[in-house]
């Protein structure tokens, strides 16, 4: 199957803006998104049509950041995360009672599968992830798309297992939070 440059320079800003969020650096970043369209165009016939074409790239571009992560070839500089640890603490008491049971049980989020199969929800995550500190939104990243396991993150980020699982918590607490609100329609109690 022939390669269409259009479709690869579409795709660009996607790429690029997910490679900055786990590169935390611009060239890097542009780096890693050239070299996975290079390799797409350099060999058309590895795509098998198994898949969309964007999910391909897209797996083609993990693989180069995998590689670069594991390669340890960039610098990190990121701040910490700067959290009140009071509105943390005041929204997990909030969701459950003085018993441990939530206060109000979770909403019926429709078919999964009929959900993943709409773009706008995909979008909706993405601003979602967006919106969550880089440093959260990194290793949620790093955990749940790069499929790394905890200890390479905490090799990588230089932090310890129980902080990568609070993180990892915060970022799921937070996400389930914005798809409620923004994909779901569900307001806070």
């Amino acid at each position: 199957m022939a390669v269409d440059p259009r479709d690869l320079q579409a795709l660009r800003p996607q790429l690029v803006r997910f490679a900055q969020l786990q590169l935390r650096n611009t060239s890097l970043a542009e780096d890693a998104v050239s070299e996975t369209i290079v390799a797409v165009m350099e060999h058309p016939d590895r795509f098998q049509q198994q898949s969309s074409f964007k999910t391909y790239v897209i797996g083609i571009l993990k693989h180069k950041l995998i590689d670069q992560l594991r390669r340890g070839k960039r610098e990190v500089q990121f701040t910490d995360d700067v959290y009140d640890e009071r509105s943390d603490a005041e929204m997990v008491d909030a969701l459950f009672t003085s018993k441990d049971h939530a206060v109000e049980a979770l909403p019926d989020w429709g078919s999964p599968d009929r959900t993943l199969e709409r773009k706008e929800f995909f979008d909706i995550l993405q601003l979602c992830i967006d919106k969550l500190p880089a440093k959260t939104g990194r290793i949620f990243m790093m955990r749940e798309w790069l499929e790394l396991d905890t200890d390479a993150i905490c090799k990588e980020l230089d932090i310890t297992s129980a902080n990568a699982w609070v993180l990892l918590y915060r970022a799921r607490t937070r996400l389930r939070e914005c798809l409620q609100m923004n994909w779901f329609g569900v307001q806070p109690g």
